[in-house]
């Protein structure tokens, strides 16, 4: 079963890091968006062959949640830093549930 939400995270979060580099000229961004989307796009392959190895999502985007929430508290600005920490809480929420319920 091919696990939809995440593949839709991770090129939200790739497309996030590209805008970035179009918009603002921000190398960083592009890197870490290509990194981060490109490892949630792992874990959105290992959680569609096996839904019990969600490990290396919930750790993608536990980090995305503690790294964009802290930006987000600092700068108090929602785009983008708001909405990468709320899309990660609730995919930490999602792959905590399934660890919980496991």
């Amino acid at each position: 079963m091919t696990d939809f939400i995440s593949i839709g995270y991770a090129l939200a979060v790739a497309a996030g890091g590209i805008s970035g580099y179009v918009r603002a000229g921000s190398v960083m961004s592009l890197g870490a968006g290509l990194v981060f989307g490109g490892l949630m796009g792992v874990g959105a392959y290992q959680t569609s062959v096996n839904p019990n190895n969600y490990l290396l999502s919930l750790g993608t985007s536990g980090v995305l949640t503690a790294v964009m929430g802290s930006r987000f508290i600092n700068s108090g600005k929602f785009m983008p830093a708001g909405l990468v920490a709320g899309l990660s809480l609730l995919m930490v929420a999602r792959f905590g549930y399934r660890a919980i319920s496991n």
